[in-house]
């Protein structure tokens, strides 16, 4: 993959000479951080169509300031219309290394209630040794974790480097396939490191290995072609409702694990995850009992589940005494990482037509497949990335799953398949992303930079 031959064109500075450096350049990283909170690239307002736009323009001037080439381009939507912008950047070229794509992502959610901030999303504000505001960690952190390492590495950069911002992450990147189709070239690396993901916890840095994928289908049940008196024919007929309730119940066994077979997962993690913590995090009320077996953590991440997002029948304030006819209800079926999602869903689909309760008519119609990921742990490329996690941090790096799911890393995949794909981050448990008063860890930022730089300069002695 690289060139020892480097070694003679390119200065490889040690972990000692890359903190020093980091540390010096990190009030101005971040304030570069609080310049790109202050711009509310809302991706799903099309009231803020110009300031994604200003956004993209930002971090592109901010990498052509690093001695980068860069530039805002676009892909194109399923329907043909152009997609929001993106930021491509490539550094000078280093002939025979190889080549490593940053990604991160430039857009962010909306606010919400804006009287649940404490402060205003769009001004940056550091309380204690966190800074807050919206995209401060999701992820203009991720931004200035590779701005600041290319920035720390300056011309002892010892590999060939290709930045992707995008600019619709926070609305399913619908633009995201035809734009690695359109810019491949460009595009096309050996190792591809997305920064768009979490640590264990604060001051514990992390390795997502695994993500589970998401498949989401809407299933009919229906028991009569009309409403019907409950007195005159209540009793030999159930109500959809009712039968829909019979067949959702099917899907998990006595313990609470899903009863669809063959969805496969794993029951033990790589770490232990306290249940109080859990709990906590989720809000659960007092007294429920957590459902499934095996560890906590992999009921998260590498085991599947199944929910009901989503239920239509009639009202409490329209009811009638008459007996529903029919029932809809959408289930969202979050699967192992690696399975074929078009594989679960038939599973799921096989599971709910056998199920049928007091042959119902039941209607299954898949809406849409996620696919999930699963890191290569036996890679040089891993074990460089927990080296440098572990390096920056001063603490073993873990391996980590989430329960969520990127679909775009597995188009990176697809798009480039002889390319080693690594996922970290800068999250923790306390980051609240998507919510209020989102924050991000400072000292985790700084370390995070620094890891980044020392992975990219390990690379380039790799043989």
């Amino acid at each position: 993959m690289s060139n020892p031959a480097l070694n003679s064109d390119h200065a490889t500075p040690t972990p000692q000479d890359l903190r020093a450096r980091v540390e010096g350049i990190f009030p101005e990283l971040l304030e570069e951080l609080a310049q790109l909170v202050a711009i509310p690239s809302v991706s799903s307002d099309p009231d803020h169509v110009a300031d994604v736009l200003a956004s993209a323009e930002h971090v592109r001037d901010r990498l052509t300031a690093a001695g980068l080439e860069a530039e805002c381009l676009r892909g194109s939507n399923p329907d043909g219309t152009p997609g929001r912008p993106a930021v491509v950047a490539r550094s000078r070229a280093v002939e025979g290394a190889p080549t490593v794509l940053l990604y991160a992502h430039h857009d962010v959610q909306p606010t919400g209630d804006l009287a649940r901030w404490a402060s205003d999303p769009f001004v940056a504000e550091v309380r204690g040794e966190r800074i807050y505001g919206r995209g401060a960690s999701d992820d203009g952190a991720g931004i200035i974790v590779h701005l600041g390492a290319l920035r720390a590495l300056g011309t002892d950069l010892g590999v060939n480097v290709v930045v992707f911002i995008e600019g619709e992450e926070e609305v399913g990147s619908p633009s995201f396939r035809d734009f690695l189709t359109t810019y491949a070239e460009r595009l096309s690396a050996d190792v591809i490191v997305v920064a768009d993901s979490n640590n264990w916890k604060v001051g514990e840095p992390a390795m997502t290995t695994t993500l589970r994928g998401n498949c989401t289908a809407t299933v009919d049940v229906k028991v009569l072609d009309h409403a019907v008196h409950s007195g005159a024919f209540g009793g030999p007929v159930l109500d959809a409702v009712t039968l829909a309730a019979r067949l959702i119940a099917t899907l998990h066994d006595e313990s609470g694990d899903v009863a669809v077979a063959g969805l496969g997962g794993e029951s033990t993690a790589d770490v232990i995850w306290p249940e109080e913590e859990f709990r906590e995090a989720a809000g659960t009320v007092e007294g429920l009992h957590l459902a499934g077996t095996g560890d906590l953590a992999a009921r998260v991440w590498t085991k599947p589940s199944i929910n009901v997002i989503g239920f239509d029948a009639r009202t409490v304030a329209q009811a009638s005494n008459t007996i529903a006819p029919e029932a809809r209800f959408k289930l969202s079926m979050r699967t192992v990482p690696g399975h074929d999602p078009e594989e679960a869903m038939a599973a799921l689909v096989a599971h709910l037509e056998s199920h049928v309760p007091f042959g119902a008519e039941v209607t299954v119609t898949p809406n849409e497949y996620g696919p999930g990921y699963r890191a290569d742990l036996t890679s040089a490329v891993a074990a460089d990335l927990h080296w440098a996690l572990g390096e920056a941090w001063g603490v073993p790096a873990v391996n980590i799953g989430v329960g969520g799911s990127i679909p775009f890393i597995s188009d990176f995949q697809v798009a480039f398949p002889d390319a080693q794909v690594v996922v970290t981050g800068v999250e923790d448990p306390l980051t609240n992303a998507h919510s209020e008063d989102e924050s991000q860890s400072v000292p985790d930022l700084e370390a995070a930079v620094l890891a980044e730089a020392l992975l990219l300069a390990r690379l380039a002695q790799d043989d």
